[in-house]
């Protein structure tokens, strides 16, 4: 079985977002950035690796208590890239697959990351990456294979992830799952009509899988 590791990304400003650091925002009475740094932990995967920048000593506050080791990213206003790159590199050598999870995205479960965990280590062959897809548009979180995207993750800049990486791939396995993995936070609006819906049903984060040949991004 593949050794798996978590890498949340959690060092940006969340400009977007006004005057109020956003990961520090409440939804459920807990800080945004605990919610997907609970799921991390939940899963019980492997390493969990939370890569800081932004407002580190209050987000380290907000995240006092859990499992997790803590990654400073000196780099962060250069972008999305930056951070990507210090989580990966702090990953053990062992560690083949990492699931690259959003902070921003606290409806996020431990089922979703087990389900794409699972698919990854019982696919024939092993892909490239592992993706969520809700209503024909891929999400997050995604698991990379860190070995096979080697080259490509490095070469990365600015605020660029791994999607424009994946779009040019044709071993990228995707999974359909629920819309939680759409569900990210930009704006105060965003969070106020998340924390008025429903959450979502774990059993609706069961992979069903789908082609794992090459579709490309919306």
């Amino acid at each position: 079985m593949p050794e798996i590791g978590i890498v949340i990304l959690a060092a940006g400003r969340g400009t977007r977002f006004g005057a109020e650091p956003k990961l520090l925002s409440l939804l459920g009475g807990k800080p945004l950035v605990r919610h997907a740094a609970a799921a991390a932990v939940a899963s019980r995967l492997g390493l969990v690796i939370v890569v800081l920048g932004a407002h580190g000593e209050a987000m380290r506050a907000a995240l006092d208590g859990l499992d997790l080791t803590l990654v400073d990213n000196p780099h962060f206003a250069d972008g999305l890239s930056t951070s990507l790159r210090a989580g990966l590199a702090a990953m053990p050598d062992t560690v083949t697959g990492v699931l690259v999870l959003l902070a921003d995205m606290p409806r996020i479960t431990a089922d979703h990351l087990t389900a794409l965990a699972d698919a990854y280590s019982g696919a024939d062959p092993a892909p490239a990456a592992v993706v969520p897809v809700n209503a024909g548009r891929r999400g997050n979180p995604v698991l990379l294979d860190r070995r096979r995207l080697a080259d490509d993750l490095a070469s990365l800049t600015g605020d660029q992830g791994a999607g424009r990486i994946l779009a040019r791939r044709s071993d990228v396995l995707e999974v359909a799952m629920d819309a939680a993995v759409a569900a990210d936070i930009d704006t105060p609006a965003a969070l106020a009509a998340l924390a008025g819906g429903p959450e979502p049903r774990p059993q609706e984060a069961l992979p069903r899988f789908a082609s794992a040949r090459h579709r490309s991004e919306q």
